[in-house]
């Protein structure tokens, strides 16, 4: 079993604090932008913090790969047609979409395909 790859350990830790009987941490990476604060993927669903809500709040939202309907990978482009400076991945469920941006595109890419695997299955 790989371990799990994570940018900040109190992000890492609060995943870890989540998760259900037998649930293993994929990975938990930080997010920028407004909004997200992070995204931490399971083998069984994805959590998002939620920086968004008035007053300070914070929501930690689990997404149950089962309850996705879509998944999207959008990157910016630079003139040269080369991945720029950030991406976000979009994933839908219901007629929500939540977005979570990330330093460039390869924690995106992972994040996407991860999304993508258990909803395709």
């Amino acid at each position: 079993m790989t371990e799990a790859q994570y940018d900040k350990r109190d992000q890492y830790d609060k995943v870890a604090s989540m998760l259900l009987q037998g649930e293993r941490i994929l990975a938990v990476y930080d997010c920028v932008g407004v909004g997200t604060g992070f995204v931490g993927l399971t083998d069984k669903r994805v959590v998002l913090q939620d920086n968004s809500f008035v007053g300070k709040q914070v929501a930690l939202t689990s997404l149950p790969y089962s309850k996705i309907t879509s998944v999207a990978f959008v990157a910016d482009r630079s003139m040269l047609g080369k991945f720029a400076s950030s991406s976000t991945v979009a994933i839908a469920v219901g007629t929500h979409i939540h977005e979570a941006s990330f330093r460039g595109d390869d924690k995106a890419r992972y994040v996407h395909d991860v999304v993508l695997h258990h909803i395709v299955g």
